[in-house]
C-alpha cells in the first residue's frame, strides 16, 4: 500500500552492499502520509508522499 495516490511513487528496489562487496535485497519507501484533502468539492482520505505535501499538490481540510 506504499504509493502516492498523486504521483504514484512506490518501493524501489536495491541492494545493501557490505564492507566485503556482499549483496543483499533492499527496499526503499516513500514517505506516505495519510490526510484528508478536498477532491471535487468533497473530503476524501487519500495516502500522499509528503513531496506532493510540499509542493502544494493537493489542498488539506
Amino acid at each position: 500500500m506504499a504509493k502516492c495516490s498523486v504521483c504514484g511513487k512506490g518501493v524501489s528496489f536495491g541492494h545493501n552492499v557490505s564492507h566485503s562487496e556482499r549483496k543483499t535485497n533492499r527496499m526503499w519507501k516513500p514517505n506516505i502520509r495519510r490526510v484528508k484533502v478536498v477532491v471535487n468539492g468533497t473530503h476524501k482520505t487519500v495516502y500522499v508522499c509528503s513531496r506532493c505535501l510540499r509542493s502544494g499538490k493537493v489542498s488539506r481540510v
